[in-house]
């Protein structure tokens, strides 16, 4: 393609909204233009590149024997009812009515349509085990869109269902996904980890992510350096700490705190490390029985070292959390503990409250919390002594770094990553909703046991250029790479210098190459500003001086390091380098 034939619609600036590298590298390259909240044209440059994506996502899968199809974007609201997603979705599913006011959802995956294509056509074991995939439009009403195809509202995703006899055989689906997916990431030369993960609304108990290793990832990978220890951080277990609490050296005093509401300050406060603290969360539920909702509501208190954080997915899968949770109210509170947040604890609260209690909090000793009194705190409190024994003690805190690797073969380490793809197993959750049976050949008939297995599609986009660029522009992998080599005619109008260009450009198409030929009128320095902007591996540079000596400048994207040949080398050298991929 030649640049002046092309639609090339670069920018020297980002727009001020764009805050990660990722979105500023994509709209000054032209790849996208923003319509709406976190809605995005896919410029041609772009849209290059998205091509480029799905054919390695697209050939990966039907490699693993997945097989290709496309269902609506807008989904009668019935089949998700039939779920219950429907409702317990939250805002993020965007549900919509035609003109008779029947209920359609827009979708944002799609497990219901799916099986209801498997309760029609599946009868028999025999025909098992299959796994259908779409790479579709999908669309989640973001609270909160940001980061350009990162976090967008409209997005594309490739998502494949597996269906297989029974959890062993889906076991075996699933590992052929995961297989899958270190291929195609591979491919694209992704430094990436694949982590146990939670499976959040979709549902189910095996899960992987795979985080893409990027400084600027939104999510922590807690890892074990000296094992193959991997997981999320809403997964990742932190182990209960081995021995009991230490005696008691101190007793039990009601401490003015002035003005000190937080772990951190009360620590500076009385000169005591941050670890000595006892942070208290309070959470709400509202029990249901016989159907009715009860006036009154339930009050949790949780309590963590100062210097940890609680887990909410942990915290959220706890079995009486089964129906949800939410934080308490202030006036719940104060009705509880007889003050406001920042001087709470567990000792003498104005009304019995349900304490549960983080693994390390249960074997602490001399510690700090609130007092239930305004800037008062209690020092030295003990369990056994101050306050009975606790009787339910969960793992419900993020882990740090240092922490013993749950596998007990080091201790962990965290770095941060970009979520691009995640398979499940969920078993039977869809199929006994919707009655997808099959034959089990014994005469009966059995629930089909499904996987879930997605990659966001544009998400990698976003993803490679937070892993790949410099203070120049993006630097595409070979395997992604809008075009795969630019030609730069430094003097463009040169007989000699168009001449050449004009060869260079046909014999990289005939040996089935997509070069980008800039040959606009422009100056030089502008030329390679684009070229290392839009980021293309590698750089055929045509100069009159140069082909006086016979030579053209073969430049790398990525070392920057150039090298002299004829045409017919530099040629040779490019064919080579995508021929071995």
């Amino acid at each position: 393609m030649k640049a002046s034939e092309f639609f090339v619609s670069t920018l020297k600036e980002a727009p001020a909204d764009a805050e990660v590298v990722s979105h500023q590298l994509m709209t000054r390259a032209g790849m996208i233009k923003k319509l709406g909240a976190g809605v995005y044209t896919y410029m041609p440059m772009g849209l290059r590149v998205i091509q480029k994506v799905t054919n390695i996502v697209r050939e990966e899968m039907n490699r693993a024997g997945a097989v290709e199809l496309t269902m609506p974007v807008i989904q009668p609201a019935e089949l998700w009812q039939e779920t219950g997603r429907f409702d317990s979705m939250g805002p993020e599913l965007l549900r919509i009515k035609d003109r008779h006011d029947r209920d359609f959802v827009v979708q944002p995956t799609s497990e219901e349509v799916v099986t209801d294509i498997a309760r029609q056509s599946l009868r028999s074991y025999k025909q098992l085990p299959k796994n259908l995939y779409q790479i579709q439009t999908k669309f989640r009403d973001e609270r909160r869109p940001r980061f350009g195809l990162m976090r967008g509202r409209e997005f594309i995703m490739k998502d494949a269902y597996s269906f297989d006899r029974d959890a062993d055989a889906a076991k075996q689906s699933y590992e052929k996904m995961a297989t899958a997916y270190r291929a195609i990431f591979d491919r694209f030369g992704l430094s990436y980890r694949a982590v146990a993960a939670d499976s959040g609304a979709i549902g189910g108990d095996l899960s992987e992510e795979f985080q893409v290793i990027a400084a600027t990832g939104e999510d922590a990978i807690v890892y074990c350096p000296t094992s193959d220890y991997a997981a999320n951080m809403e997964k990742a277990e932190a182990l209960a700490p081995k021995g009991n609490a230490p005696a008691p050296t101190q007793a039990m005093v009601c401490t003015p705190t002035p003005g000190k509401s937080t772990c951190a300050d009360v620590a500076g406060l009385l000169g005591l490390e941050l670890t000595q603290t006892i942070k208290s969360l309070v959470l709400a539920t509202n029990p249901v029985v016989d159907g009715v909702e009860a006036a009154e509501p339930q009050i949790w208190l949780l309590l963590l070292r100062g210097d940890h954080d609680m887990n909410e997915v942990k915290v959220g899968k706890l079995a009486v959390f089964g129906n949800g949770f939410r934080f308490a109210t202030v006036p719940e509170i104060e009705a509880t503990f007889g003050c406001q947040p920042g001087y709470l604890g567990p000792v003498n609260t104005l009304k019995p409250v349900h304490v549960i209690v983080d693994r390390e909090v249960a074997v602490m000793s001399d510690w700090v919390c609130g007092a239930n009194q305004p800037d008062h705190h209690y020092t030295g409190v003990n369990w056994g002594r101050d306050l009975p024994l606790p009787s339910m003690v969960e793992d419900i805190r993020n882990v740090v770094a240092g922490d013993a690797s749950p596998d007990g073969k080091g201790v962990l380490a965290i770095e941060r990553g970009i979520e691009v793809g995640q398979i499940f197993y969920f078993g039977t959750k869809y199929s006994e909703a919707l009655n997808a049976t099959v034959d089990d050949g014994q005469g009966g008939k059995t629930p089909v046991h499904m996987g879930s297995h997605g990659i966001g599609v544009s998400r990698l986009l976003g993803a490679i250029i937070e892993a790949s660029h410099d203070d120049k522009g993006i630097i595409w992998p070979e395997g992604v790479t809008p075009f795969h080599c630019g030609i730069v005619n430094l003097k463009q109008g040169d007989e000699a210098a168009d001449a050449a260009c004009d060869g260079l450009y046909s014999a990289l198409t005939n040996a089935g190459l997509e070069p980008l030929y800039d040959d606009r009128k422009e100056r030089a320095g502008g030329k390679f500003a684009t070229m290392d902007l839009i980021g293309l591996p590698w750089r055929i540079t045509v100069g009159p001086r140069g082909l006086k000596n016979g030579v053209v400048e073969v430049t790398s994207r990525r070392s920057g390091v150039s090298e002299e040949m004829t045409p017919e080398a530099a040629v040779a050298k490019v064919a080579a380098i995508y021929a071995a991929l």
